[in-house]
């Protein structure tokens, strides 16, 4: 697939899920990687008016399981999360945050996915750890 054709499928899978609710949007891939960007407008915000950490963890495990299924073998297996952590190092309050997913691992049956948020100055918002796992489609 070429990139047009993934960006075009990520807007296609994303549509009426939690992603289009937050504005998430797959802006690049590369041989291993990809990226997605998120605005932070009061929609994300907690209470204090700073980007909330669940939207961060919304937004890296939608990034970091849409580069497991990009990357895999999708036609014969269904990729779900099965563990997140993210450590929150900064603070933000507008402008966009910007996820990029890259491997660590990528097993046949399980996947370690490095997620790094930063915003627009390139400042590290998040770094979050995810792990998917491959199960076989029923026929």
């Amino acid at each position: 697939m070429t990139q047009e054709e993934i960006l075009a499928l990520s807007k296609k899978v994303c549509k009426n899920t939690l992603m289009e609710t937050l504005e998430i949007e797959f802006t690049e891939i590369g041989d291993d990687f990809l990226i997605a960007k998120m605005p932070v407008t009061p929609k994300v915000h907690q209470p204090d008016g700073v980007l909330h950490g669940g939207a961060s963890v919304a937004l890296a495990e939608s990034v970091g399981s849409m580069a497991s299924y990009v990357f895999l073998d999708t036609n014969h297996f269904t990729i779900r999360g099965i563990e997140i952590s993210a450590n929150h190092v900064k603070s933000v309050a507008d402008g966009f945050v910007y996820a990029r997913a890259s491997f660590i691992h990528k097993g046949r049956t399980t996947q370690l996915i490095e997620i790094r948020i930063t915003d627009d100055a390139q400042n590290l918002i998040s770094l979050v750890k995810l792990t998917t796992i491959a199960l076989p489609k029923k026929r």
